[in-house]
C-alpha cells in the first residue's frame, strides 16, 4: 500500500510538474522567437527603405554595400527584387543565402521554402512578415522574413532576409536545460517531501497489521505501540490496543476456568478412581462386578480427559518462550523411549534416514511433545504386526528436497511419522486435528481425542502446523513441520 501511495504522489507530482514546465518552456520559445523577428524586422526596414529611395547606381552600390556588410556579419541571406519579382541586389553565401534566394524566385517552392515564399507574396502585397516558426533546440535552421519596399500602392518590391537561428536556439536550449533542471529538483523534493508523508502516514498502518498478524497467530499480548500518523489513525491504534485487551482478558479467563477446572477436578476424581478400586475386592462376582470394572474404566477415561484438557490449556496460554530445540536428537530419544512400548504391543517402531543438525526455534520440547502424542496414536490405532516408521529431515520452502538438507538452510524441518494400519476415510482426515473428533470406525478405542489437537497447538504457537494424510497403499501420514533456524 505503501508503494501504491507513493506511486500515486509521484504521479501527480510529475503531471502537476508537467503542466507547469510544457507552458513556461513554450512561452520562452515564443517570446525568443518574437524577440528575433523584431531584431530582424528592424534591419528589413532599413534595407527597404534605402531600396525606395534607390535612384541611381550609387544609391544601388550602397544598397548592395548595406546588405553585403549584415550578411557578413550575422551569416544572413539578403536578396532584394521588385515588383515583377526581380532581383535588384542579394548578399549572403551558404544555406541561408540559398533559403532567400529560393524564397524569391520560387513560385512553386520546395518543402522547405513555403514560408519563404508566403512572404514574399505578403511583402509585394504591402504587407510585413508578422510572425515566424516557434523556435525549438531542434529548429528551424534558419527563418524568411520579408519588408515591402514603399507603402500601400506604392509597393515597388521587396526585401527577403533569411536569419540563422543558431543563436536563438542556442539560449532556448539553456533556457529549457534550465527549466528542466529546476522541474527535476522541484520534482526531487517533492518525492522526498511525498515519501516522508507516506512513511508518517502508512508507518502506524504497518505497525497495526503486524499487531492483527501477531494476534492472529495466537500471540495475545501483541500491541500497536506507533504513536505516529493522522489523528485518526492514532485513534485507531488506541481502539485496536483496547479491544485486544478486552479479548485476550476474555480468552485468558475462559483458559484459566478450563485450567483450574481441570485441576480442581482431578483430586476428587482420583480420589474416586481409588475408593472404586478399593471397593473391587468386596464386590462377588457376576453382574455387579462387570458394572464396577466398567465405572473403573469410565473414571480413569474421564482423568484422562482432565489431563488433557489441562495440557492443552497450558499449551494454549502461549506463556512459556521460544527456545532453539535439537530437533535430530528429540526424535531420537522419543523413539528409543517407545520402542518398548511398541514391542509390548506387537508393532515395529522403526527410525529411517534421520538427518542430524536440525535445529527449529520452538516451544520447549516441542518436537517431542508432538512426537510423543504421534506416536501413542499410532500404537493405539495400527494392529499387530503392523509398522510405523519415523523419518526427519529439512525441507527448502515451497520445494519437496529429500529429507537430507543440508544443516543451516532456509526451509523447513519435517518430522514424518507414517504407518500402515487402516488409515481413515479421506472425507475424515480434516477430522482428526480437531478436539474430541474421532472417526467412527475408532469410537471406542481408548483416548481422550485431544492428543493431535493438543499436537497441533503446539505445532502452531512454534510457528508450524501439522499436516494429516493418508498413506498408500494404506495408512496415515502425519508430517509436524516446524520452521528451521539456523
Amino acid at each position: 500500500m505503501r508503494r501504491r501511495l507513493l506511486a500515486v504522489l509521484m504521479v501527480l507530482m510529475g503531471a502537476a510538474a508537467l503542466l507547469l514546465c510544457v507552458p513556461l518552456a513554450d512561452a520562452y520559445a515564443r517570446g525568443r522567437t518574437e524577440h528575433l523577428l523584431l531584431q530582424r524586422r528592424s534591419e528589413a526596414v532599413r534595407f527597404a527603405d534605402l531600396a525606395d529611395r534607390m535612384r541611381s547606381a550609387a544609391d544601388r552600390a550602397e544598397l548592395s554595400a548595406e546588405i553585403g556588410r549584415y550578411a557578413q556579419l550575422y551569416g544572413a541571406g539578403v536578396v532584394v527584387v521588385d515588383s515583377a519579382g526581380a532581383t535588384v541586389a542579394r548578399a549572403g553565401t551558404g544555406p541561408a543565402a540559398e533559403a532567400a534566394t529560393d524564397a524569391a524566385t520560387d513560385d512553386s517552392p520546395r518543402v522547405g521554402t513555403s514560408d519563404g515564399a508566403d512572404a514574399r507574396r505578403r511583402a509585394l502585397t504591402g504587407r510585413s512578415t508578422d510572425r515566424l516558426p516557434t523556435l525549438r533546440p531542434w529548429g528551424p535552421r534558419t527563418v524568411v522574413l520579408a519588408e515591402p519596399v514603399g507603402r500601400d500602392e506604392r509597393v515597388s518590391g521587396a526585401v527577403l532576409m533569411a536569419v540563422p537561428t543558431e543563436a536563438a536556439r542556442r539560449d532556448v536550449t539553456v533556457r529549457w536545460s534550465l527549466i528542466a533542471a529546476g522541474a527535476f529538483a522541484a520534482f526531487a523534493a517533492a518525492a522526498l517531501v511525498a515519501a516522508g508523508i507516506t512513511r508518517w502516514l502508512m508507518r502506524p498502518v504497518l505497525d497495526l497489521d503486524r499487531a492483527v498478524e501477531r494476534l492472529t497467530a495466537g500471540s495475545l499480548h501483541a500491541r500497536a505501540v506507533s504513536d505516529t500518523g493522522p489523528p485518526e489513525l492514532r485513534h485507531l491504534r488506541q481502539h485496536f490496543n483496547t479491544m485486544a485487551e478486552a479479548m485476550a482478558d476474555s480468552i485468558g479467563r475462559q483458559r484459566d476456568f478450563v485450567a483450574d477446572a481441570s485441576h480442581q477436578l482431578r483430586n476428587p476424581l482420583a480420589t474416586l478412581v481409588l475408593q472404586l478400586e478399593n471397593v473391587e475386592p468386596h464386590i462377588a462376582p457376576g453382574p455387579g462386578l462387570a458394572e464396577h470394572g466398567r465405572a473403573l474404566d469410565e473414571a480413569e477415561r474421564l482423568e484422562e480427559l482432565l489431563d488433557g484438557l489441562l495440557a492443552l490449556a497450558r499449551v494454549e496460554s502461549g506463556t512459556a518462550e521460544l527456545t532453539e530445540e535439537d530437533v535430530s536428537r528429540a526424535v531420537r530419544e522419543r523413539v528409543v523411549a517407545w520402542t518398548p512400548v511398541f514391542r509390548a504391543a506387537g508393532v515395529d517402531l522403526v527410525a529411517a534416514d534421520l538427518a542430524e543438525g536440525l535445529r527449529a526455534r520452538t516451544l520447549p520440547d516441542a518436537a517431542g511433545r508432538v512426537l510423543d502424542a504421534l506416536l501413542d496414536n499410532a500404537v493405539k490405532f495400527v494392529p499387530r504386526g503392523g509398522r510405523v516408521e519415523v523419518r526427519a529431515g529439512r525441507e527448502a520452502d515451497g520445494s519437496t528436497a529429500g529429507p537430507a538438507g543440508p544443516a543451516g538452510s532456509a526451509g523447513s524441518v519435517v518430522v514424518r511419522v507414517t504407518d500402515d494400519g487402516p488409515g481413515v476415510p479421506e472425507e475424515h482426515l480434516p477430522l482428526l486435528l480437531r478436539r474430541f473428533a474421532r472417526s467412527p470406525e475408532h469410537q471406542n478405542v481408548p483416548g481422550s481425542g485431544l492428543g493431535l489437537a493438543i499436537a497441533d497447538e503446539i505445532a502452531r504457537i512454534s510457528g508450524g502446523r501439522l499436516d494429516v494424510g493418508g498413506h498408500e497403499p494404506h495408512g496415515l501420514r502425519v508430517e509436524l513441520r516446524l520452521p528451521a533456524s539456523g
